[in-house]
């Protein structure tokens, strides 16, 4: 483990209260200048912490970290965060004092960031903390539980067009997509379609927020006719799947278990992102994630951790 970290004791505190329902606890110091390390500890405060950014769908963790580590409630933490989205945040990152964002959690970048990153010769950091997955959705009302990889296939390119040709009623199937730029396009592309094309769907049927399309599939001509796709933690963990039903696939009902065990077909890693020069504290920030309570923390906050933490069995 990474010297300079703050207290694991800080983080037992802090997670006994959230599971009571608390939202956090004080900082070791409310002094504003103690923003250097302190024997084996780093004080973090809202003048040193790292300028966060990332996906829609690790809001919430983030929020979890900065109330952790400043000892401030999520409701006081939040004014620090203004997520601009996957990839967005990747080109936010790589303009550097430009844009004053320090560190991503975030999840795989299209390959339009890789190309990008490759013409302006940029290194970073960048490692897995976490795992999610993507998710399809339906109306609860629709009597189909679960759809295999090649229905998925077959209904976003256009070969299968009605839910009775996959064991539902007779209507017609409207399948919703992300923009190109949202992560789970991303993830979408390389993990179900793998080189299939999608078909070009109306515009009506893009939605460029992840709640957007949570609510259009929910509510669409109040029918069961509509699909989309989420990341697992966003349908569940966040609550958005109210009057959605979360599907299987090839029978297998995503899941922390499933997700961990790796049984769950369509998985994708969140990652850590800094620059290959951080500021001290960016680097602390980096390394704490990673490290054990870092990882109790991704658990805790219902997130599948890179490594089997207690609190994530």
């Amino acid at each position: 483990m990474k010297n300079r970290l703050v207290s694991s004791l800080l983080l037992a505190a802090v997670l006994i209260l959230a599971a009571c329902g608390a939202p956090g606890v004080s900082s070791n110091s409310s002094s504003s200048d103690q923003t250097e390390s302190q024997g084996t500890q780093f004080v973090f405060t809202r003048e040193n912490f790292p300028h966060l950014d990332g996906s829609t769908s690790t809001v919430p963790l983030a929020q979890a970290i900065a109330s952790v580590l400043l000892g401030e409630t999520r409701e006081e933490v939040s004014d620090l965060f203004d997520f601009s989205k996957t990839t967005q945040s990747y080109r936010m990152l790589m303009w550097g004092d430009e844009a004053g964002v320090d560190l991503l959690i975030a999840a795989e970048p299209p390959e339009i960031i890789w190309q990008e990153k490759e013409e302006q010769n940029i290194q970073w950091q960048m490692e897995p903390f976490a795992i999610d997955a993507l998710v399809f959705v339906v109306n609860a009302d629709n009597p189909v539980d679960s759809l295999t990889t090649e229905q998925i296939q077959q209904i976003y390119t256009g070969k299968i067009t009605n839910w009775s040709q996959v064991g539902g009623d007779d209507l017609p199937i409207i399948p919703f997509q992300r923009n190109e730029e949202a992560g789970s396009q991303t993830a979408m592309n390389k993990l179900v379609m793998k080189g299939l094309p999608m078909m070009d769907a109306p515009s009506d049927y893009v939605r460029g927020e992840m709640g957007d399309l949570i609510e259009a599939v929910s509510a669409y001509d109040d029918s069961p006719s509509a699909i989309g796709y989420t990341m697992y933690y966003y349908a569940n963990d966040m609550n958005m799947a109210d009057g959605l039903k979360i599907l299987a696939v090839d029978s297998v009902v995503p899941g922390g278990d499933t997700i961990r065990s790796g049984d769950y077909p369509f998985l994708n890693n969140y990652y850590v992102v800094c620059g290959e020069h951080p500021t001290e504290a960016t680097q602390v920030l980096y390394d704490w994630i990673l490290s054990d309570e870092g990882q109790e923390l991704v658990a805790h906050e219902g997130y599948v951790p890179v490594t089997a933490t207690e609190t994530a069995k």
